[in-house]
């Protein structure tokens, strides 16, 4: 799998945020903003599998 790069332009106040978010956690921003999306999007994904898994047993 490679890799791609993804510029953002974000205020100061939420770039601190997430400073502070990833410091507790002993990380860079860059990768506790990954791993933040990652999580998200496996949430998604996992919400997606079990309501197509509820509508194939006729559950919803």
């Amino acid at each position: 799998m490679g890799t791609s790069v993804l510029s953002l332009r974000i205020d100061h106040e939420l770039l601190e945020r997430l400073r502070e978010h990833a410091a507790r956690r002993g990380m860079s921003v860059q990768d506790y903003v990954v791993r933040t999306l990652i999580r998200d999007d496996f949430d998604e994904r996992f919400q997606t599998a079990v309501e197509e898994t509820e509508k194939f047993y006729g559950l919803t």
